[in-house]
């Protein structure tokens, strides 16, 4: 399964870089983002260099789940793919 990383996670003044905000096009809702929930993530870097991170909860009510990733990525992975494992 396929996402999009839409934002870092902040707030009006912080950023956190190790938290992204994933859409995923087959889920609108609430209720589904939540049975993607403990679910691996891998963003892959030009080079081949892999990061890696989990689904900790759904953000929001359009079915835009937040990621918490090992190490924080950088600002040119916004708007980038990642993959979501079983």
């Amino acid at each position: 399964m396929k996402g999009r990383i839409v934002s870092f996670r902040r707030g009006i003044k912080t950023q956190y870089k190790t938290q992204m905000l994933v859409r995923v096009p087959e889920v609108e809702s609430r209720a589904k983002a939540s049975n993607l929930q403990g679910r691996t993530v891998v963003w892959k870097t030009a080079s081949g260099k892999e990061i890696f991170g989990k689904i900790t909860q759904p953000h929001g009510n359009s079915g835009v789940v937040k990621v918490k990733f090992r190490r924080g990525l950088p600002g040119q992975s916004v708007g980038t793919e990642v993959e979501i494992k079983e």
